[in-house]
């Protein structure tokens, strides 16, 4: 009865227009959207999460939450427009002395100033904005005083994408793939991707334009493109000092081509990516130091990730001249002063058997080793570079559903489904926005053909019969 009564209300809020009643004890109500959840709607009342769980006993799962609930929403919050009622005009916002507006994905500085009659110059003279093609969402801008909606603006509106912002602490979330093709760019974006990720490697010589085809194919797809670029590992022993510097170079005039992100180098931990005996993570930093500046300095819109580090083990909690485990790894980056030269943290996560919210009960051996879960590998690499965000350059989980078994290095995953799969991938996803630490995931992988002692069609979202669960989960995940 008690279910009954409170949909009843939410139909009949919804009905008269709004779902906002504002009380004159100064709390609000807020009755749940389909899509929203709680973190989406602390940020529309600028209030925190904590505090509506706590105003509000019903909840106590802050991640789970229902369209149709009622929530009381603490004094102090923002009481947002009215929701538009379908079918009657949206009105025009008629903003007024220190107008504050809170940027939401899509929005450019042109589209607000056309919405609020108000011009970019005028926004950008307010906000301190050097450039007016970056903005970021979550930004709050203030909007100069007007006495209603002006004359269209004259500029143009600005062609580059709203990019993230260069400080650290940025809590929007974006969702991409690796690809192998743009075969199945439909799927992707039914699935809420709007990055695909390319893997380049350079030799010493190659031209800045071989990152070009890439960045044309994700372009006229309609995709952010990321480029993990990586070296060969033996072209760097020769003169380490004077190799990083050509890489820097070369990742500089990359940069000149717009890319949207730049992921330097690729587990750079491990000997199949670096040289053994130079293997550090001092040598690395001296090189993403050398990379970064290069980047910012041809385009300062790119962002830059950190290579992520493989994520291990299997060198006891230290380094050798084989390989570092990746604990070791980042910090040694973080003493190193890594933090100065990155917009994100590259991380791996790609050998989990259970749902991403599990943090025991691995059944494999050294089940409490950080690697096993995802919560443990964004918290250790959150704390070790506190207020940057992580940029997850790959997330997967492993099936051999529709193939043969996989081989004996990859036999943990023997018993995972695709649909174990795609519920991991989604509930990773909403863990990522809601959890505030992640900017973008980017699924491992939506399309390898690749299955042999290296698995990757494995990890693959296509799977073989040509379907993809996962890409009604994640679909459902970015709502």
């Amino acid at each position: 009865m008690r279910r009954f009564i409170v949909i009843f209300a939410a139909l009949l809020m919804l009905s008269i227009g709004t779902a906002v009643l504002a009380q004159s004890s100064g709390t609000t109500q807020h009755v749940v959207q389909p899509g929203e959840n709680l973190f989406r709607i602390s940020l529309r009342y600028r209030v925190s999460m904590a505090a509506i769980q706590a105003a509000n006993p019903i909840i106590r799962n802050p991640n789970l939450i229902y369209a149709g609930s009622v929530l009381i929403i603490p004094a102090g919050g923002t009481v947002p427009p009215p929701t538009a009622v379908p079918g009657q005009p949206t009105p025009t916002p008629q903003p007024g002395p220190g107008t504050v507006y809170i940027v939401v994905r899509g929005d450019t500085l042109y589209l607000i100033a056309l919405r609020f009659g108000t011009t970019i110059q005028a926004i950008a003279a307010a906000n301190n904005i050097v450039n007016p093609n970056l903005i970021y969402v979550g930004q709050r801008l203030t909007i100069p005083g007007a006495s209603g909606p002006g004359p269209a603006p004259t500029d143009q509106p600005p062609t580059q994408p709203t990019q993230p912002p260069p400080p650290p602490g940025n809590t929007s979330f974006e969702l991409g793939g690796h690809i192998f093709g743009f075969q199945y760019a439909a799927q992707m974006r039914q699935a809420g991707m709007t990055w695909a990720k390319v893997q380049i490697t350079w030799n010493q010589g190659d031209p800045a334009s071989i990152a070009q085809g890439a960045i044309n194919e994700a372009r006229s797809a309609g995709f952010k493109i990321l480029l993990g670029i990586k070296g060969n590992p033996e072209q760097i022993r020769a003169n380490p000092t004077q190799y990083y510097q050509n890489f820097a170079n070369f990742l500089g005039g990359v940069a000149q081509l717009s890319p949207d992100g730049i992921e330097v180098w690729n587990e750079q931990n491990i000997d199949r990516e670096w040289p053994v005996g130079l293997i550090s993570p001092q040598a690395y930093t001296q090189m993403l130091s050398a990379a970064y500046q290069a980047i910012k300095g041809a385009n300062s819109n790119v962002l830059v990730i950190s290579g992520a580090p493989a994520p291990t083990g299997f060198f006891g909690g230290g380094c050798t001249g084989n390989g570092c485990d990746d604990d070791a790894f980042i910090r040694g980056m973080a003493a190193n002063g890594a933090a100065n030269f990155m917009d994100c943290v590259g991380i791996h996560y790609n050998e989990g058997i259970l749902n991403p919210d599990a943090t025991s009960g691995d059944p494999r051996g050294n089940s409490g080793h950080y690697t096993r879960y995802y919560q443990t590998m964004v918290n250790l690499y959150a704390s070790v570079f506190p207020g940057k965000p992580l940029c997850f350059t790959e997330l997967g989980y492993l099936s051999p559903e529709g193939y043969s078994p996989l081989p004996g290095g990859f036999s943990w995953a023997a018993n995972v489904t695709a649909q174990d799969q795609a519920e991991w991938l989604s509930r990773a996803t909403v863990l990522s926005r809601q959890g505030g630490r992640v900017r973008l995931m980017i699924i491992w992988n939506v399309n390898s053909t690749t299955y042999g002692a290296d698995p990757q069609a494995g990890y693959a979202i296509i799977r073989p019969n040509g379907t993809c669960l996962a890409c009604n989960t994640l679909s459902a995940a970015m709502q």
